[in-house]
């Protein structure tokens, strides 16, 4: 499991659009930096940066095969984060269940329809009472 600042490295590294379209672009294979850059209307060296935070999050490594550094996409970070994200999400989702329970208990007990209830007409964003007339 990650360390406090390795979780805070990775979501640091996650919040930035342009990070991760690059984590999106190296889901489908390793890459070199100019292959990176080409779909940003962002110098290299700004790329350069981004990659440098993916790395130190370690969402991120760097190859090498001769002259070329390809990069390439580190799943391990990712998947403690969605681990960590995971166990709020049942936390929700128990909650959500309990909710939708007491909302059923509560509609279970109430009767279809009440005399003198307020009532909205379609297309009526204000709610008016059902009024009788009182004209002899």
């Amino acid at each position: 499991m990650q360390t406090a600042s390795q979780l805070d490295a990775t979501f640091a590294a996650l919040a930035d659009s342009t990070r991760r379209a690059i984590l999106a672009r190296l889901a489908s294979g390793e890459a070199s930096v100019a292959e990176l850059a080409k779909p940003f209307a962002m110098s290299q060296p700004a790329i350069s940066k981004h990659l440098k935070v993916l790395e130190r999050a370690g969402l991120i490594s760097r190859g090498r095969e001769a002259q070329r550094r390809p990069r390439r996409l580190e799943l391990k970070p990712l998947a403690e984060a969605n681990q960590w994200i995971e166990r709020y999400r049942r936390r929700w989702e128990e909650n959500f269940q309990r909710l939708d329970a007491l909302l059923e208990e509560l509609n279970a007990g109430e009767p279809k329809a009440r005399a003198g209830r307020t009532r909205r007409r379609p297309g009526d964003g204000k709610r008016r009472r059902k009024t009788e007339s009182t004209t002899d």
